[in-house]
């Protein structure tokens, strides 16, 4: 069985298309699946952090939790760490109200032998958003036009039309998805 490549490269040899079309197209071909390879593992790297998402931050916030669990009260800690308790105690409250930088929790994370994980955690999946992205920008597009032929009695029958809306949904996923989101 032939690749795609190894028909496009003998119609270049034929001549049926130049190498530069040919060029083109496979560099087309190789943007498409690099974009798909970096989805799935991007995908992939991001599935140990999904289980993270239900999880609750511990009211007094997690740098407060665990030097509670240490036994360290918030003066010891601050000398371990060499800053004043009130600066320990603001920058508690800090992650408390959601101010604290990532810096500084990395910084008090150190004095606690922790590290900062840091995720963003999509609410559902990276390619789940492009095919409902997609599928409401086809709907939109298709019904538009549904909409102006029917002002013309010339409304095609529904199922018509989501055949084109699928039609749509799937060339918009096999285009720039960075269209997808003007």
């Amino acid at each position: 069985m032939y690749k795609i490549t190894d028909l496009l490269y003998l119609l270049a040899y034929r001549g049926t298309i130049n190498y530069i079309e040919l060029s083109n197209r496979l560099t087309d071909m190789a943007g498409k699946e690099l974009k798909k390879l970096r989805m799935e593992q991007l995908s992939r790297a991001l599935e140990p952090y999904a289980t993270l998402k239900s999880r609750s931050i511990p009211a007094g916030g997690w740098l407060r939790a665990i030097r509670e669990a240490l036994g360290r009260s918030v003066r010891v800690q601050a000398k371990r760490l060499g800053v004043s308790s009130t600066v320990l105690f603001r920058s508690e409250q800090a992650e408390v109200d959601g101010r604290i930088t990532l810096a500084q929790l990395r910084k008090l994370a150190e004095g606690l032998d922790c590290e900062v994980v840091y995720a963003l955690v999509p609410r559902r999946s990276l390619p789940d958003m492009l095919e409902q992205r997609a599928y409401a920008m086809a709907k939109q597009e298709v019904l538009g036009v549904a909409h102006t032929m029917a002002l013309e009695a010339q409304r095609p029958a529904d199922s018509f039309i989501d055949k084109q809306i699928e039609e749509r949904k799937a060339a918009l996923l096999a285009g720039s998805w960075s269209k997808l989101w003007r």
